[in-house]
Formats: C-alpha cells, sequence, structure tokens
C-alpha cells in the first residue's frame, strides 16, 4: 500500500468524517459512499493481494478495467442498464460476472445511482458470489436509502444480515437499518437498533457512527 494512498485515505477520513455524524440522515447516507470505498478497499487488498486482478483496488484500476470491455461486451453494459432483464452471452464466465460488478462500481464512485442500482440489481439476481452478492445487497440498501425508498433499503439491509450472517457489512446494515428509522421520525426503534449496534458490535466503526447518532439524539 502506497504512502500516497495512505495519505489520502487518512486526509479523506478526517475531512468526511464530520459530515457523517453532523448531516441529515439522507447526506449521510451520500457521504458515507467514500469512506465505506475507502474502509472495503482496505479490506480487500488484505484478503486479495496474492491474485493477479483486485476488485476494488484504486479508483484508478476500476477506470482503466472498465476500458478493457471489447466494443461488443461494452455495448451489453450500456444495454443493461437500460433494461435489467438483458442476459449477454458468458453470463457464466467469471470474467462477465467480474465485469458488471466492476462496472456497478465504477457507476457508484461517479454518482450515476440509477446504473449502479440496475447493474448491482443484475448481479445478485444473475450471479452467486460468497463477497461481492453481500456487498451487492449492501451497495443496493444504500443507493436506495440515498434516493429515499426506505422500504426497499430495508428489504436488502434485512437480506444481507439473514442471508450472510457473518459478512463484515452486518454491523453497519444493522446501524442502517437504524437510520431508516431515524428518517421514518420512528426514535424509539432507531435508537433500539443504535444501541444494538453499539452493544453487540463495539470494535465496529459501525458502533462509533450509531454512538455519535445516540449523543446527536439526547
Amino acid at each position: 500500500m502506497s504512502f500516497r494512498f495512505l495519505f489520502y485515505k487518512h486526509l479523506i477520513v478526517f475531512l468526511f468524517l464530520p459530515i457523517l455524524v453532523s448531516a441529515n440522515v439522507n447526506d449521510d447516507a451520500k457521504t458515507d459512499i467514500l469512506f465505506l470505498k475507502i474502509q472495503e478497499l482496505e479490506l480487500e487488498i488484505a484478503e486479495l493481494r496474492n491474485r493477479l486482478e483486485s476488485q476494488n483496488y484504486l479508483i484508478e484500476k476500476l477506470i482503466a478495467e472498465s476500458t478493457d470491455v471489447d466494443e461488443n461486451e461494452s455495448e451489453n453494459l450500456e444495454n443493461l442498464t437500460l433494461n435489467a432483464d438483458i442476459r449477454f452471452a458468458g453470463i457464466e464466465d467469471p470474467k462477465s460476472k467480474d465485469q458488471i460488478y466492476n462496472a456497478a462500481i465504477e457507476a457508484l464512485e461517479d454518482q450515476n445511482f440509477d446504473k449502479s442500482f440496475n447493474l448491482f440489481n443484475y448481479f445478485v439476481e444473475s450471479f452467486s458470489d460468497e463477497e461481492k452478492t453481500p456487498l451487492s445487497y449492501f451497495w443496493l440498501g444504500e443507493i436506495s436509502l440515498i434516493k429515499n425508498d426506505l422500504e426497499n433499503a430495508m428489504a436488502f439491509f434485512m437480506e444481507l444480515i439473514s442471508s450472510y450472517p457473518n459478512h463484515y457489512r452486518v454491523p453497519l446494515s444493522h446501524k442502517k437499518i437504524g437510520d431508516i428509522y431515524l428518517q421514518s421520525d420512528d426514535m424509539k426503534s432507531a435508537k433500539d437498533k443504535y444501541n444494538f449496534v453499539v452493544r453487540e458490535y463495539p470494535n465496529n466503526t459501525a458502533s462509533s457512527l450509531a454512538l455519535q447518532l445516540l449523543k446527536n439524539m439526547e
């Protein structure tokens, strides 16, 4: 991991963390993306350092990989954004799976939420992957929360929690459910969920975020 990457990681966290804990829930969800992506990249680099291709390495790598998609596949990916039911040849090929997921991440980085949602949704409906599928459910919930679609956001976070109870995004998914309660003006349920996160996951970043929200609610 380069010094430059570490420097920018800590600089970005320092600049954006106050926004996460002081803005309203909808704005908090948007600014969460950068912070969460950095954390996700850090974990994936550690887990996938021995693989030739890392799926979420650096933003620059994601952009570079997107240019490797040949013309026909690029056209199919563009069609996919318009119609989530389109399936293209080679769908069971791991390279095709990676291209869909990487395209979804790239759209997320660009804050093209509609495109990213369609691609993540296509991924969970078409593929099975122990790491990318739960992450796709998380981002589907996050995007739904940003778009104020609270019902679907709840459903996606609950799907991750119930289907992948040991995944590292489970604590944050519980915190996000607290955000949904808060945005729905269900203060009691929000406090109960935040307290659950603090109690069950004391060493997780989600616990720090939940604790700060509890203090703000006092």
